[in-house]
């Protein structure tokens, strides 16, 4: 029984090899070509316009009316607080209030009777002016027990949950305007001369597959005084799939130049040595180790040694080392 399960499965196998090996593989003649030369930054992508929303004063929080990714518009409210003690203190402020404007009146008539002194309403009318001042502060103050977005935009955090404690100062959510985005990158001292040249800058999001053009590109005026590097900002056009805190790699463009490259999609690399499948004349499949250079143009590699122009690179190696393998099973 084991005989025809083992023979079965090599039977198989040769099947899929000579399926595999039947597959045409997609090559690349390399040869030297012009490219934009310039050097890579790792960046975080971040929002244009966002703002943190806090607490102006303490209380627990007794309603949430938004979540992360909900979109808000300017003034929808966000989150109530408890406002009881607010509450309180506006009573105790009207109160206040009421008694200064009666004690102000009555001085004001007994002035214009000759029985109190011009001194007498002068006090009258600075406690009155206080108590007015103090009704209006206790009115403002309860009005922050409702949290409101002040723009529209995406919840892109919540800081706190329902029952918590807010105190002044306390971050309750972070929104953004998801219309403007750019990349903020740190670029070292050394590199600056070149920087201030730079007009293009291309952006690649590697978890998404994507390289975009960036729409402006600016070099901010300042260094680090600890880590001694200035930040570039590189505005993006209109991206719905991106969002602030994505990792992404600015490319900056410095120039052109001829260069022998291979996609980097093509490269295989076993720890340090980097090799490429080469298609011979004949058809057959080798492995060339390859001494690579800097990062090129969207998504090449230069190469310094291992190809001379006119090679056949297979862009696929995982698919290439399959079809190497599967090469002797289909020919027996």
């Amino acid at each position: 029984m084991r005989i025809y399960i083992l023979r079965a499965a090599l039977i198989g196998l040769g099947l899929f090899a000579a399926s595999v090996q039947a597959e045409p593989l997609t090559v690349l003649t390399v040869r030297p070509h012009a490219v934009e030369l310039g050097f890579p930054v790792e960046a975080v992508v971040e929002a244009v316009q966002q703002t943190t929303v806090g607490a102006q004063l303490p209380g627990r929080i007794v309603a949430v009316s938004a979540d992360v990714g909900q979109a808000v518009k300017k003034g929808e409210v966000l989150m109530r607080l408890d406002a009881r003690e607010a509450a309180e203190a506006v009573r105790a402020a009207e109160a206040q209030y009421a008694n200064a404007k009666v004690n102000f009146e009555r001085t004001k008539s007994l002035v214009a009777q000759k029985f109190m002194s011009a001194a007498a309403l002068d006090k009258a009318k600075a406690d009155f002016d206080a108590a007015s001042a103090s009704r209006a502060a206790a009115g403002v103050s309860q009005s922050h027990a409702t949290i409101v977005a002040p723009i529209a935009g995406i919840v892109a955090r919540r800081h706190a949950e329902l029952g918590d404690m807010a105190m002044p100062g306390t971050p309750l959510f972070t929104i953004f305007q998801p219309g403007g985005l750019r990349v903020t990158a740190s670029i070292p001292q050394y590199r600056l001369n070149e920087m201030r040249g730079v007009r293009t800058a291309r952006v690649e999001f590697p978890e998404l597959g994507k390289w975009v053009e960036a729409t402006a590109v600016q070099l901010l005026p300042t260094a680090d005084a600890a880590t001694h590097v200035s930040q570039v900002r590189v505005v993006l056009p209109p991206m719905p799939e991106a969002r602030p805190g994505m990792f992404v790699r600015a490319h900056f463009v410095t120039g052109q130049g001829e260069k022998l490259t291979v996609p980097a999609t093509a490269v295989w690399r076993r720890g340090e040595v980097a090799t490429v499948y080469v298609q011979g004349a004949d058809g057959r499949l080798s492995l060339r180790q390859l001494r690579l250079g800097d990062a090129v143009g969207q998504g090449e590699i230069e190469v310094l040694a291992g190809l001379a122009a006119g090679d056949k690179v297979v862009t696929d190696p995982v698919k290439a080392a399959i079809a190497l393998k599967a090469a002797p099973a289909a020919g027996r």
